[in-house]
């Protein structure tokens, strides 16, 4: 496979899986982390050998974050995987102004101007995979995760016109929508609480991060060609 595939948000759990499959079938990679550089030097060590192009440490949680990520970004890229994400529980009257402001940046305006950086060039090349991890949250909703199911449905949203937008273009955009996945964005559940979850879901276990990533490579495979502007639910039957 010779794509240069862009992961931003390559330290977390899915971001690594991902890179590893990608990496796998032969992609070159570009890299974004914020301050992980521990979990990126692991990754690297991880792929085959040249297999990553760049690596970008920017902090995303704000405008000039998101500004230093594309000014740094100094490759054709094929196929750009938004895997970067924070969650921010707690009741909504209790969540401080820049918390919000982090969550928009991270979740809505990296992908809103990344995507606007590099269609111009997928556009010329007339094909590219734009890839959102999103959450069961953006369909449903969750209380006490208010301003993430917020964030994630307006990922849903972003996914469902942009693919409308650029279609006839050759650039495909779709979106996964993992259930409870085994990260550390869950490290605020106690185990009871964990084992209550995982009674609810109906093939009792919690996901994978490479279960996530598998679903990933298959949006930017020749196999989904006709799939434009979809969700995948990656969930065990759990609706939330």
């Amino acid at each position: 496979m010779n794509r240069t595939v862009f992961i931003i948000g390559a330290s977390g759990a899915i971001g690594r899986a991902t890179a590893l499959l990608f990496g796998e079938e032969g992609a070159q990679l570009i890299l974004h982390y914020n301050q992980n550089e521990e979990a990126i030097e692991r990754l690297i060590d991880d792929l085959p050998e040249h297999t990553v192009l760049q690596t970008i440490k920017s902090d995303i949680r704000t405008s000039s974050g998101i500004h230093h990520l594309i000014q740094s970004l100094t490759f054709h890229v094929d196929v750009v995987v938004f895997a970067s994400g924070v969650n921010q529980y707690g009741l909504l009257q209790d969540i401080s102004e820049e918390e919000m402001d982090h969550l928009y940046h991270i979740h809505v305006k990296t992908p809103w101007l990344v995507s606007k950086a590099v269609l111009p060039s997928m556009i010329t090349n007339q094909k590219g995979h734009l890839v959102l991890v999103s959450s069961i949250w953006g369909e449903v909703g969750a209380g006490l995760e208010v301003l993430y199911s917020s964030v994630k449905g307006a990922q849903d949203s972003f996914v469902k016109a942009l693919a409308k937008e650029v279609g006839r273009s050759g650039i495909h955009v779709n979106g996964v929508r993992p259930g409870y996945i085994d990260t550390k964005m869950n490290d605020h559940l106690s185990s009871e609480e964990q084992q209550l979850l995982k009674d609810e879901i109906p093939v009792g276990r919690f996901g994978e991060a490479k279960e996530v990533a598998s679903v990933i490579r298959f949006l930017c495979s020749d196999e989904s060609s006709y799939m434009h502007g979809q969700l995948l639910n990656v969930n065990g039957a759990w609706q939330g």
